[in-house]
């Protein structure tokens, strides 16, 4: 059997991460979505994604395929119900397609064509950005339980104060010195080679992903996500951040996503909490208007290779495409489209050159290659994005 992570219909309300990833590249818990899909199959899964996106996230196609929705996060029973997908059947939850086996990945899905098979129980749906953070205190839970199963944690030094010592487990190479971990609110997970510095204060759930670093009196209160190779320190709460982005200093991160190769300046601070406290509403690529979250709090969005200067502000609800720079003082406008370079007092666009110029640097900082296939699909979101700027 050959499994397809696909897009389904919630791409568009998933932007700005999907641009540059599939929504089974979404970090949601510990691991991706992808990465869960492929621990539950034991196998490697490949993407159906726009075509932009296809050669760094490649299709594989076979006479037995099954094509399952990414927005769904694996469980026991919807893993055991794909797996057993004949040919010409379609596997449904609440009504919604989740995945379906075909031969022939040329003609679109059409019910009329599939026998209809109900799923069993319940599972976690990424449809909207804010589920990332809003959703990820049981997506942790879920992935620490898979991750740790039979397994036994590397040694806690008695340097740190530990609470429910149970719920916590340090990969190898793992270090974590003379700080306070408390897991009785959720599991903490520390991943292969990441530090801990001294004094820092850590409330779960928490996944520190392999070679990421909390630096040394960070605040941090779960459930929050930091990614391989990301840094942070300063007060975050229920924050997501991919993979190599940084939050290195000073300064209040709050129910927010970054992705990856973001980088917030000495105290940036996001406000998630509107002064009247009604609910906050967000940019929607797809309508080209706010949408109501029904979330009372929400901080920022904000796309791959974009960053803040020192003492930026940003908004409730805030969202930022990708390779946008933020600096200055005042609060931005509270959506600030791709290739944006400027702030409160407004923006000129940010030229694919210099963007360019600054994601070679910061990537080369990780022996990672800023090559062809990203510069050709940073140049298609620059077009795609044009509209939403001021040239």
């Amino acid at each position: 059997m050959n499994f397809i992570l696909t897009d389904g219909e919630y791409k568009d309300a998933l932007l700005p991460f999907t641009y540059t990833r599939p929504v089974a590249g979404i970090r949601i818990g510990i691991l991706t979505i992808a990465e869960k899909w492929e621990k539950h199959l034991g196998q490697e899964v490949s993407y159906l994604t726009d075509n932009y996106l296809s050669e760094k996230f490649p299709l594989t196609k076979t006479d037995y395929n099954v094509v399952i929705t990414a927005s769904y996060l694996p469980t026991p029973a919807l893993v055991n119900a794909v797996k057993n997908l004949e040919i010409g059947q379609a596997l449904f939850l609440e009504g919604a397609v989740v995945a379906y086996a075909t031969k022939s990945l040329e003609q679109p899905f059409s019910l009329s064509n599939y026998t209809s098979i109900a799923a069993k129980g319940v599972a976690i749906t990424v449809k909207n950005t804010w589920d990332i953070f809003s959703k990820n205190a049981e997506a942790i839970q879920q992935d620490f339980d898979l991750l740790t199963k039979n397994r036994v944690s590397q040694p806690i030094s008695s340097t740190n104060t530990v609470i429910n010592p149970e719920q916590i487990f340090l990969e190898d190479g793992a270090s974590v010195e003379c700080s306070v971990l408390n897991a009785s609110t959720g599991p903490i997970y520390i991943g292969k080679n990441a530090t801990i510095l001294e004094g820092c204060l850590i409330r779960g759930g928490l996944a520190l992903g392999e070679g990421a670093v909390l630096k040394m009196g960070a605040k941090i209160y779960g459930p929050s996500t930091f990614g391989p190779y990301c840094k942070v320190g300063g007060e975050v709460n229920n924050a997501v951040l991919f993979a190599y982005s940084n939050k290195g200093h000073e300064g209040y991160l709050g129910n927010s996503v970054l992705g990856e190769w973001c980088n917030l300046g000495a105290d940036t601070n996001t406000s998630n909490l509107k002064n009247n406290y009604a609910p906050v509403r967000l940019w929607d690529y797809k309508t080209e208007g706010f949408a109501h979250t029904g979330l009372q709090f929400c901080g920022l969005m904000m796309g791959d290779h974009s960053k803040s200067g020192i003492n930026t502000m940003f908004n409730t609800g805030t969202v930022v495409g990708v390779h946008a720079n933020i600096f200055g003082t005042g609060f931005p406008r509270n959506f600030v489209p791709s290739y944006s370079w400027g702030g409160a007092a407004g923006f000129t666009t940010y030229r694919t050159n210099k963007a360019f110029e600054t994601a070679k640097a910061m990537m080369g900082r990780r022996n990672i290659p800023f090559d062809k296939v990203e510069q050709d699909m940073y140049e298609y979101i620059f077009e795609q994005t044009k509209k939403w700027r001021k040239e």
